[in-house]
């Protein structure tokens, strides 16, 4: 079986987190999907799960962390180009999402940030290694 990747997020709101996911390029999983989860589909190896509270809190005995005003990990997705990202983070923009800071540039690579209305953040970033300073 190959590797994946499995992200568990608890929201708020699920029907209105799968509609935000869908606006930046996750289709949806139907078969892990009910009405306390969504699973969201980024690559074959890639899957968001979105989860209610009451279904995020059965997994652990830890409070769920409050994302709004504390970062409780940073997400990333690499893209085909900076146009993707624009696309991706304008989508996200256009759903709800905000961008806290401005664009970066690091010269072999472009960042932008967007969160979610749970305050769950995302870096989608495209990089170009031709561009890597050597020294």
């Amino acid at each position: 079986m190959a590797k994946q990747i499995f992200i568990n997020l608890a929201v708020t709101d699920l029907n209105r987190s799968m509609e935000f996911y869908t606006k930046m390029g996750f289709g949806n999983n139907p078969q892990f999907s009910d009405e306390t989860g969504k699973c969201m589909v980024w690559s074959d190896q890639i899957f968001l799960m979105l989860l209610t509270h009451e279904k995020f809190t059965s997994f652990t005995t830890k409070p769920i962390a409050d994302t709004k005003s504390g970062v409780a990990g940073l997400f990333s997705l690499s893209l085909d180009s900076v146009d993707e990202v624009n696309k991706i983070t304008e989508a996200a923009l256009a759903a709800g999402g905000i961008e806290p800071v401005e664009i970066r540039d690091y010269g072999f690579m472009q960042q932008r940030t967007v969160e979610d209305f749970d305050g769950h953040t995302w870096e989608l970033f495209y990089m170009d290694l031709s561009k890597f300073p050597t020294e």
